[in-house]
């Protein structure tokens, strides 16, 4: 896997916009779709928008002053790549001690429990 840029919890908004759409997407349209879920100031966006590309982590094509962005890391990619990053400086890198904290302090339901056993098992075939 390639280096995957970190990008701020902002960024990771746009990010989802980006990835939401799978076609090359306009400031506007990103605009468009974050205004229903923040109160951010188009200037904002734009920004984000910009420090994404400079992070390469997004890019745009211009066709005449239109400028369409595309994310150039997949979803997947960045949610592997702030795991790791969440793991190792909070639990050293380990997994088990993540998984401990949680199986002890977090209350799960019976189907969630049941679903954590299936996914064991099928990783250990």
């Amino acid at each position: 896997m390639a280096t995957v840029p970190q990008i701020s919890d902002a960024e990771w908004e746009v990010m989802k916009v980006l990835w939401a759409k799978q076609t090359p997407t306009t400031a506007n349209e990103v605009i468009e779709v974050l205004a229903e879920r923040t109160d951010w100031n188009p200037k904002t966006v734009r920004t984000l928008l910009n420090r994404l590309v400079q992070k390469q982590a997004a890019a745009y094509r211009q066709d005449n002053k239109l400028y369409a962005y595309y994310p150039l890391v997949t979803e997947n990619e960045c949610v592997l790549s702030e795991t790791e990053t969440f793991l190792k400086r909070i639990y050293g890198g380990a997994f088990k001690p993540l998984l401990a904290h949680f199986l002890n302090n977090d209350r799960l339901s019976a189907e969630e429990i049941k679903e954590l056993k299936h996914l064991l098992d099928d990783k250990t075939k």
